[in-house]
């Protein structure tokens, strides 16, 4: 996920800064060809294609932060993270589809990086084409498997994620959930996090934290890029020229890029994207058939739908978006509690446990408004003095209880055994209205390729 400040940093604020800016800090760029006698390359088509590389790179990093952030180990010399991104010919939207490391990839024929050995076509996994070919293998194993013409190459490492998030201030996170991973070191309580450079690695690095595994982390990453772009806007780093040389040079010190992602390049690129917002970004990640087809030799590999894949990487060609346009009509204010299970996951039933008349059914309909799976019959209760709200849940269904007490800020949850899956609440006099919530994973993605937009997969 270091991807995302060479992405936020060198693609939304050169052009606000200048051609002075931008020239003086290309010279803390590495340079690759990765592009060097390619042959037999797919057509160009519209907008412009970057292929954004987070490699395992450690050599920089410190004893200290091994130790800390869990860094042990040997590098693999493999890609940690690929992205590519598509921005639109018109510059009006970004189009950031992940692709799992892991993914079932044939390389074509080349000589091996290391040993010089000449290679035929083979299978692995697609992370390994960078060991095996560095950035010239991974641009053309992604161009064999997409058809989509690379145009710009960048890479980032470890070292470069963790300096410029602390540069930026901290990036702003929420979990509906706690999560903790023993590899990484993660341990966040459920709520809104300001992560700094060292947690934020753990954040987009962490695969144990459920059973989605990598895809799993994929779709948090993709959250990070938008927490991230939100933070470097909002924070006006891109409008102070200061501070904006500070992040930069913090950024490009440890970026890789093709030769022709030039300062010109940089500034043209830039200035044409100001209009690219969140809610202009469209995050998803390739179609997957298969998230464990076995290949012998290599183990077990993400194998992509070759239908839908084909469709989504069709689309990027022909530079059309990949999801339908939201609505333009003002759209309901977005529910700002997050809660680890969907609202229409958890029944309910209603009590009135006052004397106030028609109390239930407004607590029903507001549960039902927020997407509850209410009964819509409310009861009245056996008590008729009660003040505070009451939860009453089997603890068997606790995570359910959690995201209905969200609701009901204040109430009293109180476990009850054998009640069932159906939470009952008990409306006590001190009910105002109910808080709107909804789960992690929604809104759920538009469209064939369940595409979310910036603002959608960011913090609310």
């Amino acid at each position: 996920m270091r991807v995302a400040t060479s992405l936020s940093m060198l693609v939304l604020g050169v052009g606000g800064v200048g051609h002075a800016l931008v020239t003086g800090l290309d010279s803390g760029i590495g340079r690759v060809d990765p592009f060097k006698d390619m042959k037999n390359r797919p057509e160009s088509g519209h907008g412009t294609n970057i292929l954004l590389v987070g490699t395992d790179g450690r050599d920089r990093i410190t004893p200290d932060e091994r130790r800390k952030y869990r860094l042990g180990g040997a590098p693999c010399r493999c890609t940690d993270t690929i992205m590519l991104v598509h921005i639109s010919a018109d510059r009006e939207r970004a189009s950031v589809v992940s692709l799992p490391r892991d993914s079932y990839a044939e390389i074509p024929a080349h000589t091996d990086a290391g040993t010089g050995k000449r290679h035929l076509p083979h299978p692995v996994k697609l992370n390994a084409a960078y060991a095996e070919g560095g950035p010239a293998l991974t641009v053309r194993t992604v161009e064999h498997m997409t058809k989509v013409k690379v145009d710009h190459y960048l890479e980032v490492d470890f070292t470069s994620f963790i300096k410029t998030v602390d540069a930026v201030g901290g990036v702003r996170i929420c979990t509906a959930r706690p999560m903790k991973d023993a590899y990484t070191g993660l341990d966040l309580p459920a709520g809104a996090h300001e992560l700094d450079g060292g947690k934020a690695l753990q954040y987009v690095r962490s695969r144990h934290v459920d059973g989605a595994a990598d895809l799993g982390r994929m779709q948090r990453q993709q959250r990070f890029v938008a927490a991230l772009i939100q933070q470097t806007t909002d924070s006006g780093v891109l409008l102070n020229p200061v501070k904006f040389r500070e992040v930069s040079n913090t950024v490009l010190n440890s970026v890789r890029a093709d030769k022709g992602f030039g300062p010109d390049q940089m500034l043209t690129l830039g200035k044409a994207m100001r209009g690219v917002t969140l809610a202009s970004s469209e995050f998803t990640s390739v179609p997957v058939g298969d998230v464990s087809h076995p290949v012998r030799g290599i183990g077990s590999t993400v194998k992509w739908d070759p239908v839908k894949s084909q469709q989504l990487f069709r689309a990027l060609r022909e530079d059309r978006p990949l999801s339908p346009r939201r609505s333009k009509k003002p759209a309901e204010p977005a529910a700002k509690v997050v809660v680890d299970v969907p609202p229409g996951q958890v029944r309910v039933q209603v009590y009135n446990g006052t004397r106030i008349g028609g109390l239930g059914a407004r607590v029903d309909g507001g549960l039902r408004a927020t997407g509850f799976a209410t009964t819509r019959g409310p009861l009245n209760s056996d008590r008729r003095d009660l003040r505070r709200t009451l939860v009453t849940y089997d603890p068997r269904w606790n995570r359910s209880a959690q995201s209905l007490a969200a609701a009901l800020p204040g109430a009293e949850l109180r476990p009850v055994k054998g009640l069932g899956p159906t939470l009952h609440v008990t409306a006590g006099t001190d009910f105002t209205k109910v808080t709107p919530v909804r789960a992690e994973t929604q809104p759920k993605g538009r469209g064939r390729f369940e595409t979310m937009a910036g603002d959608e997969v960011a913090c609310p």
